[in-house]
């Protein structure tokens, strides 16, 4: 039986796309090492048809040959029975790209907050800065190491615990202090006695 972190771990389901033999094998391997389940594809037209999406795809290919605005319709339903928890997908590929894959999934009413994480042989700037504008949650340059598989466990605990998270909780997101650390300790215990009596 293993320990309660290795079984929390390999809950996490990853979908790796990579048309390289080679790449996919590795960050299978790598992936699989750090106990997460892996599925891999070997292009983005097949990832689109693992998560659901490529009905959508095929209408948007038939809107862009019909010459109207192609776009990605904000849907898609789940056709596989396991959970995708996050994406790995290699930039370069025939067909559709990762950068393309990323964005249909971004699109997607159900799958936008999956994390996805491109990966690419070659350094380019504006490739990068494009794919994390795009909403990617990280970059790898190809060779992937074990360094960079062990960064991704973030964004898999963040992707659990907003999904254990109550619809009613509300996150401060303003810059500003709280309360506590703007008051003096002799404000702050008043402060603490008025709310004491009010419950």
């Amino acid at each position: 039986m293993s320990s309660g972190i290795d079984n929390e771990t390999t809950q996490f389901h990853v979908l790796a796309v990579d048309d390289s033999i080679i790449d996919r094998k590795l960050i299978e391997r790598l992936l699989k090492t750090s106990s997460y389940q892996v599925t891999t594809v070997d292009s983005g037209v097949k990832a689109l048809e693992f998560l659901g999406l490529l009905e959508d795809h095929e209408n948007a290919d038939i809107n862009k040959n019909t010459n109207s605005n192609p776009t990605f319709p904000p849907t898609g339903n789940f056709h596989h029975e396991m959970e995708v928890n996050l994406i790995i997908t290699d930039y370069c590929m025939p067909g559709i790209t990762g950068y393309d894959l990323l964005r249909k999934i971004k699109e997607s009413r159900l799958l936008k907050d999956i994390p996805v994480v491109i990966m690419s042989s070659e350094n380019v700037p504006t490739r990068i800065n494009n794919c994390l504008q795009q909403g990617a949650h990280e970059f790898f340059i190809k060779p992937v190491q074990q360094s960079d598989v062990n960064k991704l466990r973030p964004h898999l605990l963040r992707g659990k615990s907003m999904e254990n998270q109550p619809n009613n909780i509300i996150i401060n997101s303003s810059k500003r202090k709280p309360i506590e650390e703007c008051l003096s300790p002799s404000r702050l215990r008043a402060k603490l006695k008025e709310l004491e009596l009010v419950q």
